[in-house]
């Protein structure tokens, strides 16, 4: 089997909720997916997708899968879709880093050999180990009485995890902290995500503040050892994020014992080929990860539910709808949420679809 073609696709993403506000002062509202479809000699086709979260987020930016294909299509084009590791070699070594505008191509390459062995994902990555991942929702930032009408609505769906935006002005993030942390019914879990927003010294005002809440802190600081010099005065557990970037961040945080939770976002991490390996490691070393992306479709709503099936449960602290997040569509299928948990389809690879009315014409396109 030979890639034959390939395209890329964009398409605007609207967020549901109008501006979505995170960290110190970022604000979306649409975002921009990118989309990638492989197609073979032997009629399967493949699909990918990134979307970052904003222009700069983690220094992705949306038009890195449309330069990366213009220096790795001729390399990948002929190539046998089937052979991940081959094609995660191919193009590492065409282009160092930019995970994120590999992942696309990795998850499209997943997707064909899922198919090809009559197989979901899942299965592939190790067989279904949780059957319904349990979701968090965001509360972006905006008013406390916004905040808490927003958890009460997403709880009534059936959410159990909330995740409240902070990282802008700390004083307000206490009293956000405090106001929703108050809502929670004993079997639900909040996670207070700055984003990298705050300076050390503000962070540490918020921990101290809140020492007596229960909730996780998630990447109040830009860099690790800003993160570690916060947990150090913190009650809270931990959870880091942004600066999980690879095997080697993921091996200082064994290491050092430096989170109680890892979140994994595929495209960070350069893909699924990669993001299991770190995340094989984590679990072997008892930490919990989070299965998600920086922002998506249902594309990559699909690929993170078939990340999150094949995690064990113990050590699955929560996934996310992307898909839901938005007024606009990559993909027909996929994955589905029901009653606060993500399931990932049984069908051969990852059971979505591009979802080309709404994608349009492609941006490029590479053939053989």
């Amino acid at each position: 089997m030979k890639i034959t073609r390939i395209r890329i696709y964009k398409t605007d993403l609207p967020y549901v909720g109008g501006a979505y506000v995170w960290g110190a002062g970022n604000a979306i509202e649409t975002a921009k997916a990118s989309v990638v479809v492989l197609d073979t000699d032997a009629g399967l086709q493949g699909c990918g997708e990134f979307t970052p979260c904003g222009e700069n987020y983690m220094v992705a930016h949306s038009e890195g899968v449309e330069a990366f294909a213009r220096l790795a299509a001729a390399k990948l084009l002929g190539q046998d879709p089937r052979q991940v590791g081959q094609i995660e070699q191919i193009m590492d070594h065409t282009v160092q880093g930019h995970g994120y505008a590999k992942a696309p191509f990795d998850a499209a390459c997943w997707d064909i050999l899922g198919q090809a062995c009559h197989q979901p994902v899942w299965m592939l990555l190790g067989g279904k180990l949780t059957d319904g991942a349990p979701m968090y929702r965001v509360a972006p930032q905006k008013t406390t009485a916004d905040t808490i009408a927003e958890m009460e609505q997403y709880r009534a769906d059936g959410y159990q995890q909330f995740q409240i935006k902070v990282g802008g002005d700390w004083r307000a993030d206490i009293d956000r902290i405090e106001a929703g942390t108050a809502l929670l019914q004993p079997h639900e879990k909040a996670m207070a995500d700055a984003n990298q927003g705050w300076r050390v010294d503000n962070a540490i005002r918020v921990a101290r503040a809140t020492a007596q809440l229960d909730y996780i802190l998630e990447q109040p600081c830009r860099t690790y050892e800003e993160c570690q010099q916060v947990r150090r005065i913190a009650q809270q557990p931990m959870k880091l994020d942004e600066c999980l970037t690879g095997m080697a961040a993921a091996q200082r945080i064994v290491a050092d014992r430096g989170a109680e939770v890892c979140c994994l976002k595929l495209s960070n991490l350069g893909g699924l080929s990669k993001a299991r390996r770190v995340r094989d490691f984590l679990v072997d070393n008892r930490i919990p990860v989070v299965s998600e992306d920086t922002w998506g479709g249902e594309i990559t709503t699909a690929v993170v539910a078939h990340f999150a099936a094949s995690t064990p449960t113990e050590y699955l602290q929560n996934t996310t709808d992307l898909m839901n997040y938005n007024t606009r569509s990559t993909g027909i299928g996929g994955a589905w949420a029901n009653d606060g948990k993500l399931y990932a389809p049984d069908t051969p690879g990852l059971g979505v679809t591009p979802d080309f009315d709404s994608l349009g014409a492609p941006v490029a396109e590479y053939a053989a």
